[in-house]
Parts: C-alpha cells; structure tokens; sequence
C-alpha cells in the first residue's frame, strides 16, 4: 500500500507547498501598483494605446513639460498639435502653424472672428459689450473678445491678459480711459514672434517705429495674417479702418468718439461718429491725405474732429490709431473702396471695414 500511494502524495504535497503565482493578475485588471504614485495604467483592445494617467503623464505638466509621440499621435496631446501650457504658468504654449504664446501679445481681430463671435455677418457694430453689463462694460466685453479670439487662435494664449485698444469717456470708475494706458508697458508681437513695437514711445508715430518690416504697414490678424489680405486666394481688400476713439497720442478723440463708450451700434447720429485707425496706411496717388480742414478732393471731408463738416474729421490716412471719423456705430462692412466714409451709411465699416480693433496682451 505504501509504495502504492506514496508517487501520489509527493506531487500533490509539492503543490500544496508551491505560493500561488498568477492568480488574478490578467492583463485586463484595471488598477496597477507601480511604485506607489496611485497611477493607473488601462489597457487597451486596440493595441495597447494607453491613456494618460493620474500621475500627471497628461498633455500639462507642472514643469512646463508637454507630451510627445512618435508613434503616430498615441497620446493624449491634441491632434492638432498644439501642447499646452504648465500650471506654473510658464508661458512655453507652442503651435504647428508658428508662434509661441511666448511671444503672441499682439493682433487685429479679424472680420471671419468678429462674425462668428457676434453671430452677425455684419459684426458687432459700435456695441462691444459681449454679455457684459453696468458701467465700462464696452471695454470689458472688448477685452474679452480679444481673449476669445487669441484662445480661439492659439489654446492658451487665451489666458494672457488681452486688453483692447480703446479709449472711453468713461470707465468702471468713471474717469477718462486712454487707450495707451491699457496696454502694459511692452514688447509686443504678433502671432508669429514679429516685433510690433518694444515700448508705447514706439508706437506714438503714424506707424510704430521699430516694427518688424513685414508687419509695419499691414498689421497682421489673430493668425498672423497680413489684414489686408486675410484670405491668400483671394484679392486685396479695403478693410483698414480700426476702432479706436483715440488720438494720435493713443488718448480719448472727443466725446462722441466712441459709439457711447462701446455700448452703442442703431446708427442714430446721437451716438456720435467712431474715431478709427488704419491697420494698414491708405494713400491715393501717392500723396496722402493732409491733416487740418479744407478738403482732400478724394471724398474725404475734413473739419474739426468728430463735429466736422461731414464724415472724415481731421485725417492723416497713416496713422495705425487716428485717421479719421466713420459715418456711424452701425454694425456694417465695407470691403470695396469708395474713397472714404459714407454720410448715408452709418456704420463702422462705411470708410472701409468692419468694426474690427486691435488687440493688445499687458505682457508678451
């Protein structure tokens, strides 16, 4: 009997002896240990693709770190290749398409963003308060437009500080608001990383002084953009007229140069006339357009300021901040040159625009 059984107990003590190994481990459970850091790593039916885990391997990084992949985009960065800042704030965002948001402090709103953002073909008009409410709401709602726009264009620049270039008679505290003194203190630059001016004292001239070449005389949309030729396939455009109600010291124009502090856009001639700039300089025959009264022969009556004998005001077709007078805050556009305001179309594009403004971050 013993040398019967005795082959049987041998094995079957060996595995009673064994530890158990493998039990529960398929490689479909859902949770991990891996060092303790309370990561979780899933698996995946289609190959293997893992996701991003708890432990901070996300397309953000506390160091400023972003993602990559050199298998075909299998991680959890975006398809469009754009990475997201650091939660320290460490501006380092960069695009597939150029610029950093390093640098991005810097752009005219295009008509394509303003039409989208106002759900209107026509835009916005003088009235920019975009859901804001109470006093100075022309300017917050600006401002944030322009941090719409800048996300929109760039994810995470978004979150800069973006102020619009616009003066009001009034602000949140009622006092005077000069469009110079919204802007921070420079440098600023396009989408693209061009200088647009180191310092204000820079930009006080008809255009700013120090501007990289290829941007100084056709400022450039939230995409970097030539603005007088937003679309490539398509010809030049006449749309330089920029709001601004500002003067060519980048102070408040006059009191009825503002569509009501940006609040404004039924065309009544109670709302005033719009002070814009020209985005891009526009001559005729090479000579210009005098500032001062009298008239240029080209459709543009001047008089003095806002209050002047038609549509136009004092005009210096140069200047990026102070050009001339629209004919009303009406939304409208006008792409198509007809040599100036019209005093029968009351609206912010009637000189040849939009309704667009400028866009500035307080640092670059």
């Amino acid at each position: 009997m013993t040398r019967t059984y005795r082959p049987l107990l041998l094995p079957l003590t060996l595995a009673l002896l064994a530890p158990v190994v493998g039990v529960g481990c398929s490689s479909s459970d859902p949770e991990v240990d891996n060092g303790g850091d309370n990561s979780t790593s899933t698996s995946s039916s289609s190959g293997g693709n893992t996701s991003s885990s708890s432990s901070g391997n996300t397309s953000s990084s506390s160091s400023g770190n972003t993602t990559s992949s050199s298998s075909g985009g299998n991680t959890s960065s975006s398809s469009s290749g754009n990475t997201t800042s650091s939660s320290s704030g460490d501006p380092t965002t960069s695009s597939s398409s150029g610029g950093t948001t390093e640098k991005f402090s810097f752009f005219v709103t295009s008509l394509v963003a303003l039409q989208e953002l106002s759900g209107s073909q026509d835009g916005f008009g003088g009235d920019l308060r975009f859901g804001e409410t109470g006093a100075g709401a022309g300017l917050r709602g600006a401002d944030k437009i322009c941090a719409t726009i800048a996300e929109k264009s760039m994810p995470g620049a978004g979150a800069k500080q973006w102020r619009a270039f616009l003066s009001a008679v009034a602000g949140e505290d009622g006092k005077q608001v000069n469009a110079i003194d919204r802007i921070g203190e420079g440098p600023w630059y396009d989408r693209l990383g061009r200088l647009l001016a180191n310092n204000k004292e820079e930009l006080l001239n008809d255009r700013p002084s120090a501007a990289d070449p290829a941007i100084i005389d056709d400022f450039p949309n939230e995409d970097g953009v030539p603005n007088h030729q937003p679309d490539p396939s398509q010809p030049e455009v006449d749309n330089h007229d920029m709001l601004t109600g500002t003067n060519d010291k980048g102070q408040l124009y006059s009191a009825t140069a503002t569509c009501k502090d940006w609040t404004a856009k039924s065309g009544d001639t109670s709302e005033g006339r719009p002070r814009v700039g020209h985005s891009w300089p526009r001559n005729f025959g090479g000579g210009g357009f005098p500032t001062g009264g009298g008239s240029t022969g080209a459709g543009f009556p001047t008089g003095g300021g806002s209050t002047g004998a038609g549509p136009g005001g004092n005009i210096n077709m140069a200047n990026w901040m102070s050009s001339l007078d629209e004919a009303g805050c009406a939304p409208g556009i006008n792409l198509l040159e007809q040599g100036g305001p019209l005093p029968g179309t009351v609206t912010v594009g009637s000189g040849g625009g939009y309704g667009g403004f400028y866009c500035f971050a307080l640092t670059p």
